[in-house]
């Protein structure tokens, strides 16, 4: 099986379930190339993982006018009804405006120097993770080239601006979906013809288990972590409220901060308007080895955030066996079982996440029943390993599929 994988920047520190996913694949056998439209920043290179996953990827952009007008001449020459058909789904699933023309221009382009090289390395088929841009642009690749595509759709953003980006006619397009959660499955079905609920299959992000070790909680409760993007969005102005509210009980308190993103500058300053100056690190992006390091060294582990898909750094904590407190949205439920391997709070909350928090800090043998339970939740539903091989399952059953209809197909016209 030779297969390629397409996202929108690869690699990224925070997108390390992809990698782990490819590298699951070629584990299997799978020949797996990948390619992104842009080229991932020095700062997402946080390990060797990631440095040689670049190394190894075709970045589309930047892209030079002429090999972009040489692959849709030798697309246009060499099947000049797909290319048109190609030409045809591009306009009929552009936004409105002018704007939104412009950018699917820009898609068109990308999608021509994809399928060219699709060609030319001889892939069967092309899967892309994440459903908005790149997905428009792995569409487009597909009808150009005549291949097969599929995606991964995650959420949350997606749901956002389900019309913008025309997340029915992908799913309808696609020859299957892998969707990360039953949550994300469902918003999914609501833009789906009913004949392509049995083409959606649950394929969940994941990890390997047998990467963390099981923290003991032999000590008394003061380290928290929080491990993402540094937004808005992932509501720590909460968590930064809840934490002025607990260090008047818990004075050693130390929250550390693995990540970076937009807000950081304005999350520094609102922890020195706190006077949680003393309270709070902020690490940056960090290596797998590190994160799994600073697992090892904390008793709490928090998320706060609005908007989810299932946090993959969520499974790693209780995968270290670490008690975590996390917000009620999306598909985090089905991960996090409120009162059995972790606590789930109303998004927005600070009083009761520092109440949640506050609980496992002053109860060691409860924060340990909680990670223990954890840890056997990733080990059974959210192994690396067992996702994988569901994948290629899929993947291998679904191409079979469209060999023998192409086969039926021929043995008609003949």
């Amino acid at each position: 099986m030779r297969i390629a994988y397409l996202t929108g920047q690869y690699p990224r520190a925070t997108d390390t379930f992809i990698q782990r996913e490819v590298a699951g694949l070629r584990s299997l056998g799978v020949e797996v190339y990948t390619f992104s439209i842009r080229r991932s920043s020095d700062e997402h290179m946080v390990g060797p993982e990631q440095k040689a996953e670049r190394d190894r990827t075709f970045y589309i952009l930047p892209a030079n006018p002429i090999a972009v007008l040489l692959a849709h001449l030798t697309l246009l020459l060499g099947s000049p009804a797909r290319y048109l058909k190609a030409l045809k789904l591009a306009w009929s699933t552009r936004s409105p405006g002018l704007r939104g023309m412009l950018y699917q221009a820009f898609y068109f382009a990308e999608a021509g120097i994809l399928a060219k090289q699709i060609e030319v390395k001889q892939i069967e088929h092309l899967h892309n993770h994440l459903a908005d841009s790149s997905c428009t642009v792995a569409m487009l690749a597909a009808e150009l080239g005549g291949f097969t595509f599929s995606f991964t759709m995650h959420g949350p953003y997606i749901f956002f601006e389900p019309h913008r980006w025309r997340l029915d006619e992908k799913i309808k397009r696609a020859l299957f979906v892998c969707c990360i959660s039953h949550y994300c499955r469902s918003q999914g079905m609501i833009f789906a013809p009913t004949d392509k609920w049995h083409q959606m299959h649950i394929i969940h992000c994941g990890i390997d288990p047998g990467l963390f070790n099981l923290v003991e909680h032999n000590e008394p409760g003061r380290r928290l972590l929080y491990v993402g993007r540094l937004a808005v969005v992932k509501g720590l102005p909460i968590l930064l409220e809840s934490l002025a509210t607990l260090k008047r009980s818990h004075p050693d308190l130390v929250l550390t901060v693995v990540g970076d993103g937009p807000d950081r500058n304005e999350l520094e300053q609102m922890t020195e308007r706190l006077g949680l100056s003393g309270n709070v690190k902020f690490v940056g992006y960090q290596s797998q080895t590190e994160v799994r390091n600073y697992l090892q060294k904390t008793d709490v582990f928090v998320m706060s955030s609005f908007a989810e898909g299932v946090p993959v750094v969520l499974m790693e904590a209780m995968a270290a066996g670490v008690p975590v407190v996390a917000t009620q949205i999306a598909g985090v439920s089905e991960l996090v079982e409120d009162g059995v391997s972790g606590y789930l709070i109303p998004p927005g909350d600070p009083v009761s996440l520092a109440e949640r928090i506050e609980k496992l800090l002053t109860d060691r043998q409860l924060r340990f029943h909680l990670g223990k339970a954890g840890r056997v939740k990733v080990e059974k539903e959210f192994n690396i390993h067992h996702e994988v091989a569901r994948l290629h399952r899929v993947m291998t059953a679904a191409l079979e599929d469209k060999d023998e209809s192409i086969r039926d197909i021929l043995s008609i016209a003949s």
